[in-house]
Parts: structure tokens; sequence; C-alpha cells
């Protein structure tokens, strides 16, 4: 299981000898798309899969690349602004993370049937790509906790991380002739994570090996506690489509997709504690850092149709297929405190290994979706849509599944099927349009304390210059969630709602 433990942070469960800290936004990195592309597809709240006609519309239902009437290519950029507001323990903290990116660039490509007794009235071939999920953000959060210690984690990883029972004092050692890096790194290889995080709590003092009751005992003095937690993260999940539509009859549509993903995501995390209790000696401080990049990629397929029954009423139906990631991971560690002795004297140390985890490849698979649409166009006056997806959840799977059997339960008894639902409008006056949006996701938890519902709202403008057109959207979204500072097995959370505000700029061009 060593090889495997961040993905388990990436789908926000852990076990009791997992690393890193857990955030439940690590369980959406992968699964959850966002409200990304042009500023058209984000001001309706991506409330596109009966309209089509755009090129993130495809995304929802790859049948809309075959109401394009001309070749088309549109550029999108964006400016994306995060707040999160963090409360533990009764205490509040708030972090801002403003960022600019690319968010769609693509072109589609209509060929049209010169012969009208076809039933292919014309077929379109797109490309586009995406940032499906901008991953930068930042999280701070601060309180005071009188009873639970951070360095619990690595006092019961140390007492049952070894199938149960307590490591061996020897092994967790280093003996003449040895390193701290050697250890660590030997450690890793042959026993897995959870010894290592044993080791960096041993070499830091957190507890001694009592022979009496053959388990470990907390150098920590006494709390109440004084708790921080740092969070940054930055990187993207991409993706890029290839399309194929086709106008069948008068009255149907059909398309298809198939998508590359890419990953590539850094965070790094400092979980710091402290006492000012001055009658005992031990423990005064511990601050315990993490670092860990994970990059990939993957491949996933959608197909779709949209049925136009009468001149104004649209349905559409499409399926997206699970992604299948091939993911790689890296990690680096360190543990420092500070020590006070009889004498009241302070000294400061670190472990600090100089070594990078590298773990095996693995696979994540990611639940598939299916998204019903129907929308009603009211000529050339405006529209408005409706689009509702389903997504099972509990159908995530990490791979080879021999080696997580265990987290795949814990992932299929936890998670449940969510409902999506994506309200969107247009209102146009001769060039401009004015467009409005909702959208609203349940938690993928069975639980809405690991991560709440999703709410998110909508708004923009267009203009029609003929041969091009020019897009302005701004978006809203919330959402709470939990987040525990090293690890689920330590029992206080900081409870987090993270508000994102975002504005998208499209420039399309028909030729």
């Amino acid at each position: 299981m060593k090889r495997y433990f961040s993905i388990i942070t990436a789908l926000c469960f852990a076990s009791a000898i997992q690393a890193q800290q857990t955030t439940p936004n690590d369980a959406l990195r992968l699964t959850d798309k966002g409200l990304n592309g042009t500023a058209r597809f984000k001001a309706m709240s991506g409330a596109f899969g009966a309209v089509g006609g755009d090129l993130s519309a495809i995304n929802t239902n790859p049948a809309g690349s075959a109401l394009f009437n001309h070749n088309t290519t549109s550029f999108s950029f964006g400016f994306n602004g995060k707040k999160n507001t963090s409360n533990f323990l009764g205490n509040k903290s708030t972090e801002k993370d403003n960022n600019i990116e690319l968010g769609q660039m693509g072109a589609a490509f209509v060929f049209q049937s010169r012969n009208p007794e076809n039933t292919m009235k014309k077929f379109v071939i797109g490309v586009n790509y995406e940032t499906t999920k901008n991953l930068n953000n930042t999280l701070f959060s601060r309180g005071i906790n009188p009873n639970n210690s951070l360095s619990d984690y690595f006092l019961n990883t140390a007492n049952f991380g070894n199938n149960g029972s307590p490591y061996n004092p020897q092994d967790l050692a280093v003996a003449t002739g040895e390193s701290i890096d050697g250890v660590y790194s030997y450690l890793g290889r042959t026993q897995g994570i959870g010894a290592q995080q044993a080791f960096l709590g041993f070499q830091e003092n957190l507890y001694d090996y009592d022979t009496n009751s053959n388990k470990y005992v907390s150098n920590m003095i006494d709390g109440p506690y004084n708790q921080e937690s740092y969070m940054t993260s930055s990187g993207f999940n991409g993706k890029l489509t290839g399309n194929f539509g086709a106008q069948l009859g008068d009255r149907f549509y059909l398309g298809a997709n198939l998508n590359l993903h890419f990953v590539d995501y850094t965070m790094y995390s400092s979980a710091f504690q402290s006492t000012n209790t001055l009658t005992e000696s031990g423990i005064t401080k511990m601050r315990f850092e993490n670092e860990i990049y994970t990059y990939g990629n993957g491949f996933s397929f959608n197909i779709g149709g949209i049925a136009q029954v009468t001149e104004q009423l649209r349905v559409g139906l499409a399926y997206e297929s699970p992604t299948w990631y091939r993911l790689n991971d890296e990690l680096v560690q360190a543990l420092s405190t500070e020590w006070r002795n009889d004498n009241n004297e302070l000294s400061l140390q670190k472990t600090a290994p100089n070594v990078i985890n590298i773990y095996d490849k693995y696979t994540v698979q990611t639940p598939a979706s299916y998204t019903g649409s129907i929308a009603y166009i009211f000529g050339q006056s405006g529209l408005i849509s409706i689009d509702y997806t389903l997504k099972d959840y509990s159908n995530t799977k990490m791979k080879p599944v021999q080696d997580f059997s265990y987290i795949n339960n814990i992932l299929s008894n936890n998670l449940t099927t969510t409902s999506e639902v994506r309200i969107g409008g247009e209102y146009r006056i001769n060039q401009f349009s004015i467009r409005g949006g909702y959208r609203f996701e349940q938690s993928p938890y069975k639980s809405e304390k690991a991560i709440g519902d999703l709410n998110s709202y909508s708004a923009g403008l267009g203009y029609d210059f003929g041969a091009s057109r020019l897009d302005l959207a701004y978006g809203h979204a919330s959402r709470p969630y939990d987040v525990s500072f090293i690890s689920s097995g330590i029992p206080d959370a900081a409870r987090v709602k993270t508000k994102e505000n975002s504005i998208s700029l499209t420039y399309s061009i028909n030729f």
C-alpha cells in the first residue's frame, strides 16, 4: 500500500498512516471539472447540452458541434479569484488566491453536403483544449485545541501502523554507520509510508519506547495547543478534445469525443503546534511539512445526441465515460521540534531527509456521468436551457484492485450518486446578448460534513460583430468542506467555505 498512499488523499479518504494533510478539495481534484470554457458557456452556467454551437458545449454533449453553421475558432482567457474562510474551533481565518489563466482555445470545421438527398446534411470536426480545473489555492487555519495534539498522528502510527502493532524501535533508530536519509529511504522501500512517519516522530523525540508496556509514550507537553495549518497548491487539470459531429436529416444531431486529460499538481502543507505550558519538560513545538507533486495523464470519451422536436424545442442526451488516469507521485517531508529540558533550556532540531519518495504509477478511474438536456429557442430573440446530470461517485476505483480492495470498499460505502442541475438563459437585442445562469451540485459524500453542496450563479454579455463575437462572463461559486490538519485520523478539523469568483473573456471568429 505504501506506493499508493497519496491517491487516498486525492480522493479525500485517509488511513491512520496517511502522510500528508487531507482536504476535501483533493476529492474534487480529479472528479470535479468545475465550470470552465468559453465566456458564453460560463455565463449560462454550462447549460448547453441541447443548445450546442459552442466549443465548450461539446464537452457536455458532443452532438453540439453539428449545430455549427460556419467554421469557428475561439480563444478564452480568464481571471480566477478564490477566498477561503476557515473556522477552526471558533477561530476564523481568511486567505485569498488570484491568478490569470488560459481557459480555452479550439476550432470547429464544418463540411456541408452538396447533395440535398443525402441523409447526412453536414459533419463537423472539432478540436478544443480547456483548463478543466484550476488548482491554485491557499488555505490557512488556526485555533486553540484544548485536548488533541497533532503529535498523536505520529504516536498512533508508531503504535498501530505495523499491522496494528508497534514498530520495532530498532528499526526507527539510526545505528552507527547509518544516516537519516538512508534509514528513511530504506523504511519506505521495505515497510511503507507508515514506518517513515513513525521514524520521523521517533527521531524528533515525539515519543519514547516503553519496554514495560511495549508501546510508545508521548513526550509532548500537555495542552492546550496552539495549532496552525497552511496549505498552498498550484497546477491544473487540462483536457484536449477531438470531436466529430454530424447532422442527420433536418432534426437529428449526433456526436462523439475522444479526450486526453493532463494533471500537473503541487501542494505544500505545513502543520504547526505549540504549547504555552511552562511547568513541564518535553516537546513544546512541532512543525510537519510535506510537498507532493502529482503528474500524469488520462483518457475518456463522450457520445451524445440532440433532437429538434419542433422549430423551437430541442432535447439532448449524452454519456461521458469514466476517465482513466495514470498518475505519478513524488513526496518530500520534514519534521521539526522544540524541546525544553528540566532546566527550562530550549533546543531546536529538525529531521529533513534529503530524499524524494518516488512512487510507482497507479490508476484512478473516475465515475461516468449521464446528462439529459432541454432547450427552448425563441427564434432570434434568445433561449432558455436546462441540463440535468447524474454521477455515481461510489464507482470511483483505484487500481491495481488487489492493492486497493480496502480503500475501494471505503469509497463505495461513503460516496454516493449526485445530481447536478444547470439552468441558463440568453436574450438578444440586435447585436447584444444578455446571459445568466445557475448551477447546483449535490455533495459526493453521504455525509455532507466532508463536503457540502455547491451553489453557483453566473452572468454575461456578448456582442456580435458579424464575422466575429466578443463575450464576457462573470461566475461565482461557493462550497463548504472539512479540512484535517494532518490526517483524517485526527478528530478535529477546520470547516472551510470557499468562494470563487471568475471573469472570462472569449473572442470567436467565423471563417
